[in-house]
C-alpha cells in the first residue's frame, strides 16, 4: 500500500492540540478539587462532548468502518478511564507528578508500536533519544523535588494499582494513535468517543454513588473552558493522526510536560529553575535523536 501523503495543515493541527493541552493543568487541578476527580472529569468531558457536537459533527455511522468505531473507541475510552482513576487514587502530590511522568510515556509506545503495526522503519539511535526524553520528563516534572527513577520504584511498592493503571493508559493511547492512523480511512470518530467517555465516567460516579458537589459558578465556567479546550485539543490531534507527519507530532508531545509547566509558572508567577532548563535540554535533545531516527533515508544514503 502506498505511503499517505503528509499534510502540512493536518500536522499544524497536531502541533495546535498539543499547545491546547499544556494549557489544561491549572483547570484541570481546580475542577478536581472542587468536585472530585471522577465527577470532574465527568463534567468536563460532557462539556466537551457538548461543544464537539455543537462545532464537528461526526460524519454519518455508514461512513466510517465498524473495526475502528469499536477498537478506537474502546481504547479511547479505557484510557481516559486508566488515567482518571490512576489520579484519583494518587495518595499525594508527589505520586500524582510521578503518574503524570508514566502518562509521558505514551509517545515512546505510539513510536515502538508503528513499527508492527504500521510498518515504520526506526534506526539504532532511536534507543538514546527514548532515554533522554523520559530523563528529561523525569527532571521537568520533578523540578525542585526529589523526584528520580529511585523514588518511583519506592511509590510503585507503596501503591501498585496507580502506577499500573498509568502504565496501561501510556500503552493503551499509543495503540490508540496507530489504530487511528492505520483504519479511520479519514473518519474523525473523536466526538462519538467525546460522548462514550463522559457516558461512562457518569455511569462509574453512579456506581459509587459519587454526590454532586455544590460548585461555584468559576468552577462551571472552569468546566465548560476546560471542556471546550480539550475537546478542539482531541479534534485536532485526530486531524493529525489522519493527516500529519506522526513521528514530527510524537516526539513533538514530549514538549506538552515542558509547555505545562511554563503556562504554570507564568499563570502562577513562579520562576523556572536550573532544574527544568537541564529536563528541556534532555527532552529537546531526545525528541530531536527520536524524530531523526523514524526518518526515511535519504536516496543512495
Amino acid at each position: 500500500m502506498p505511503a499517505r501523503p503528509v499534510s502540512s495543515t493536518a500536522t499544524l493541527c497536531g502541533l495546535a492540540a498539543i499547545l491546547l493541552w499544556s494549557t489544561m493543568i491549572g483547570m484541570v487541578r481546580s475542577v478536581s478539587s472542587a468536585l472530585g476527580p471522577i465527577v470532574g472529569a465527568a463534567a468536563i468531558y460532557t462539556a466537551g462532548a457538548v461543544f464537539l457536537w455543537l462545532l464537528f459533527r461526526p460524519a454519518p455511522l455508514h461512513t466510517a468502518r465498524p473495526g475502528y468505531l469499536l477498537l478506537g473507541g474502546a481504547l479511547f475510552v479505557a484510557y481516559e478511564l486508566c488515567l482518571s482513576q490512576a489520579l484519583g487514587l494518587a495518595t499525594s502530590d508527589v505520586q500524582a507528578m510521578e503518574l503524570g511522568i508514566i502518562n509521558y510515556l505514551w509517545p515512546c509506545f505510539t513510536i515502538l508500536l508503528a513499527v508492527p503495526m504500521n510498518g515504520q522503519r526506526l534506526r539504532p539511535w532511536i534507543a538514546p533519544g527514548l532515554a533522554l526524553c523520559l530523563a528529561g520528563v523525569i527532571q521537568v516534572m520533578g523540578g525542585s523535588r526529589e523526584l528520580s527513577l529511585s523514588s518511583l520504584a519506592a511509590g510503585v511498592a507503596s501503591n501498585p494499582l496507580v502506577y499500573l493503571l498509568a502504565f496501561t493508559g501510556a500503552v493503551l493511547w499509543g495503540l490508540y494513535c496507530n489504530v487511528t492512523r492505520r483504519f479511520a480511512r479519514g473518519y474523525n470518530g473523536i466526538t462519538l468517543f467525546f460522548s462514550a467517555t463522559a457516558a461512562t465516567l457518569w455511569a462509574f460516579a453512579a456506581a459509587q454513588s459519587s454526590p454532586l458537589p455544590a460548585a461555584s459558578a468559576q468552577v462551571w465556567f472552569e468546566v465548560v473552558a476546560a471542556g471546550a479546550a480539550l475537546g478542539i485539543g482531541y479534534a485536532l490531534w485526530n486531524v493529525g493522526m489522519l493527516g500529519g507527519d506522526m513521528p514530527l507530532l510524537t516526539t513533538a508531545s514530549y514538549a506538552t510536560p515542558l509547555l505545562s509547566t511554563v503556562f504554570a509558572a507564568l499563570w502562577l508567577g513562579t520562576a523556572l529553575t536550573a532544574p527544568f532548563w537541564l529536563g528541556a535540554a534532555l527532552v529537546t535533545t531526545g525528541s530531536l535523536l527520536c524524530w531523526r531516527a523514524t526518518r526515511p533515508r535519504p536516496a543512495g544514503g
